[in-house]
């Protein structure tokens, strides 16, 4: 894998007409998360060993370098998998649309079935589309086309590599790819609502295939701590980690936030950080959602609504306070500061997921009298959609996460790099 991903780095570095035939993008969603992420690396590692070797094939991963370290599961698990963030290639360093206008781009999308708008003049390189969201693409005798409504793109991405060329599997992309599966799958478990019978499939086919593969809970513990690392970041870089926005006659961003909101609440110059992110990328309001823990391992949400309008923050607050679908069970608690209200969230079961159609509800009612209509999601933000996670979305993990040992998990790994023999 090191060397295909060197080879690929060296695709970004060559004038376009150095680049022969083209080259084979296969390209993840906006948002790149973990799944996205491992989708577009296995898909493309699988192209290049099975593909005609004048057209290259690369893994893209559809945010800019300095985005990654947003991306804290996927930082963990490519460390544990022994590849260098430095090996990957980012949407900033390959230009599209210059090998597209010179005829030599090719796409695969993984993990999403339609461009972005702002994509929308790449759309006549697409070849194939590999995805688990529900399909939004017109069928096209030129673009096969395989959507399944499974708990994880990478899933599907398994099926075609075990079916066409099993031999390329090793340790390394199989970690990979079970990784991929387990985190989006909620660790297997039926009670979240994720997995399929597909998703157990191949599981079972990896496990089986490679017995060093740490054990499910343990590697879903280690991807769920790590996605909730927020150590090091700025407040920015916090509200930007797994944010979604809305527009209307307000601009709203609904960011999760993986610490308990008394923290948040005790950074430096908190509301002056707000409102300059507020400045920076065009927010009239931010909705800031919480998720922790107790000893237990059970959820915590809390609620917290900002803006410099007294008017908007008001009318948000009252709406998410008497809103019945879902309720959301809102204790009103003390917060420091004049523009920030906050609240104990009673229903811990209302994910982003549950709360966004609230919110777009919320602006629906209130640009029935403007001269604004529809009310859209992320689809011109100045800030690119971020990972969503299944207790982000709507898996509070009612079981609670399995206990594992840091030294478990340690020796777990040190096993696997010895079996992976330095490959």
């Amino acid at each position: 894998m090191e060397e295909f991903l060197l080879s690929c780095r060296r695709v970004a570095q060559m004038n376009t007409d150095q680049v022969g035939p083209g080259v084979h993008v296969v390209l993840g969603n906006e948002a790149c998360d973990l799944d996205s992420m491992v989708s577009a690396l296995a898909f493309a590692y699988f192209l290049s060993k099975t593909g005609h070797n004048e057209v290259l094939a690369v893994p893209l991963l559809n945010i800019p370098q300095s985005d990654l370290m947003l991306r804290t599961a996927s930082l963990f698990l490519l460390r544990q998998s022994g590849l260098s963030p430095d090996l990957l290639l980012f949407r900033d360093q390959l230009d599209l649309r210059v090998l597209h206008r010179a005829g030599r781009l090719r796409l695969t999308l993984v993990d999403h079935n339609v461009l972005p708008s702002s994509d929308s003049d790449l759309e006549e390189a697409v070849v194939e589309v590999i995805d688990h969201h529900f399909l939004e693409r017109e069928p096209s005798p030129s673009c096969p086309v395989t959507v399944e409504m499974v708990g994880s793109c990478a899933t599907l991405v398994t099926e075609r590599i075990i079916q066409e060329a099993p031999q390329i599997l090793d340790q390394q992309l199989a970690q990979l790819l079970y990784a991929a599966v387990v985190l989006d799958c909620v660790n297997m478990a039926p009670a979240a609502g994720k997995v399929t019978p597909k998703d157990s499939q191949y599981a079972a086919v990896l496990e089986t295939r490679f017995p060093s593969l740490p054990p499910r809970g343990a590697l879903f513990q280690a991807l769920q701590n790590a996605m909730f690392d927020v150590s090091g970041l700025s407040t920015e870089q916090m509200l930007l980690k797994d944010m979604k926005s809305v527009s209307g006659s307000l601009n709203l961003a609904v960011s999760v936030l993986y610490i308990t909101l008394e923290e948040f609440m005790q950074r430096a110059e908190l509301e002056a950080e707000l409102s300059g992110f507020c400045e920076k990328f065009g927010f009239d309001l931010l909705l800031l959602m919480t998720i922790s823990f107790t000893e237990l391992k059970e959820p915590i949400r809390e609620l917290a609504v900002f803006s410099h309008s007294t008017t908007c923050r008001e009318q948000v607050c009252q709406y998410l306070e008497q809103a019945r679908n879902p309720a959301l069970n809102l204790c009103p608690v003390s917060s420091p500061y004049p523009h920030i209200s906050a609240y104990q969230q009673g229903n811990n079961l209302a994910s982003r997921k549950k709360v966004l159609p609230i919110v777009k509800d919320f602006l629906k009612e209130r640009d029935g009298d403007c001269r604004l209509g529809d009310v859209e999601e992320d689809e011109e933000s100045q800030v690119p959609p971020t990972p969503m996670n299944s207790l982000v979305e709507g898996c509070p993990l009612d079981n609670g996460l399995p206990h594992i040992s840091a030294q478990d998990l340690e020796e777990k790994f040190s096993k696997m790099d010895a079996d992976r023999g330095g490959k």
